[in-house]
């Protein structure tokens, strides 16, 4: 047995151990399909720099290929390890996902054989080729954004023996022509769930993704498609992916020091602004309070909250034992999120499990439990 081989199989029995397959043909799956095939042209790996050392397909070992972590391939919407030989500053946009995610969110998406599946963002095509192990090729259909890596999925999957329905384009449009479909995960995280995802599902069929803007504090959802095209679901637990890319944030324009420099009010909060960043509950909670936000730290302006498309910011600076919280716009994003975090405290600190969504063509409506300020739409 090669070295490849035998890693493969000691990961899968990792997996076993761990309770990750929801049935075994996801055992036998991950134990078929070689994971070395879908790293090409090679890997990123972190320095203790903060760099990102390339490390080319060659040279990748056997432990580091069955490793169960993500394994970062694309940097910055265009580096491949074919581009640099030395260690880069960048920010990963394309990975192979940790294996016991990847085959942990396939079987809480309920996905049996004689399913019709649709997965959006391909990305190395690693789980894209899971499924068709266990499916066939001719039941899965995959869409990724970027060309290139498209082009990466397409020929690896090819190397690996599957010929599935690969598609390059805007995932959140989805794929209509194979619809409808038994089961939508999406590997990548979305703001809101499109609707065009929902009239793609047969009644009855399930949505898999990941919901949250921020690398903190997303969550994994899971939502049932109804008769009438409406959705109902709830969160199964923290995740995080890479944000669809046509639902990134646009940039904050404009000097972020002259954007904040007049305020339309100006008070004291005892609630940190590390809510924001250190994940759990609490970003959680904010993030799908204010969508649109994005979450910025910057020399001398403390932690700056901004909605660049409603043209409002809430700016946290320290104040003696609290904070000092400095809002514009026409929303008062802090006194959003605040209002949020002190009733989900007010209730008992209830845990993720316990957040339901109802999606339909006029809104996402959350709740958790009967408590009316922890009831919400968007």
């Amino acid at each position: 047995m090669s070295d490849m081989s035998s890693e493969r199989q000691a990961l899968a029995a990792r997996m076993h151990e761990a309770g990750v397959f929801a049935h075994p043909g996801w055992r036998r799956a991950v134990e078929a399909v070689s994971r070395e095939l879908f790293l090409r042209p090679g890997v990123f790996v972190p320095d203790t720099a903060g760099r990102w050392s390339p490390v080319p397909v060659d040279r990748i070992s056997p432990a580091l290929a069955y490793s169960d972590q993500s394994l970062v391939t694309q940097l910055d919407n265009a580096l491949t390890t074919e581009d640099v030989t030395e260690a880069v500053c960048g920010a990963p946009t394309s990975s192979s996902t940790v294996p016991s995610l990847v085959v942990g969110m396939l079987g809480k998406a309920g996905i049996e054989r004689g399913h019709k599946v649709l997965e959006i963002g391909t990305g190395t095509g690693y789980s894209t080729a899971l499924m068709c192990h266990l499916l066939g090729a001719e039941a899965v259909t995959t869409v990724e954004v970027d060309p290139d890596v498209a082009r990466r999925a397409r020929e690896a999957l090819g190397a690996a023996g599957y010929a599935p329905r690969t598609v390059t384009g805007d995932g959140l449009l989805g794929h209509p022509e194979r619809g409808p479909y038994d089961r939508i995960i999406a590997t990548c995280a979305v703001r809101r769930v499109p609707d065009t995802w929902l009239r793609q599902t047969g009644p009855g069929g399930v949505v898999l993704a990941t919901l949250g803007s921020w690398p903190n504090g997303a969550g994994l959802l899971r939502l049932t498609v109804r008769e009438n095209g409406d959705a109902d679901g709830r969160f199964l637990g923290h995740t995080s992916f890479m944000q669809a890319r046509a639902q990134v944030p646009p940039p904050v324009a404009g000097d972020l020091a002259a954007r904040t420099a007049e305020a339309d009010s100006d008070r004291t909060t005892d609630l940190s602004p590390s809510l924001l960043l250190g994940g759990g509950m609490p970003a959680f909670l904010a993030q799908l309070t204010v969508p649109g936000s994005q979450v910025i730290r910057a020399s001398g302006l403390g932690t700056v909250l901004v909605d660049a498309e409603r043209g409002s910011f809430a700016q946290l600076l320290p104040a003696g034992e609290g904070w000092r919280v400095r809002q514009s716009g026409p929303a008062a994003l802090w006194d959003e999120v605040e209002a949020k975090v002190r009733a989900w405290r007010a209730a008992g600190r209830p845990g993720i499990g316990s957040v339901r969504l109802r999606v339909t063509a006029e809104a996402h409506v959350y709740r958790i439990g009967d408590h009316p300020a922890l009831r919400w739409r968007h």
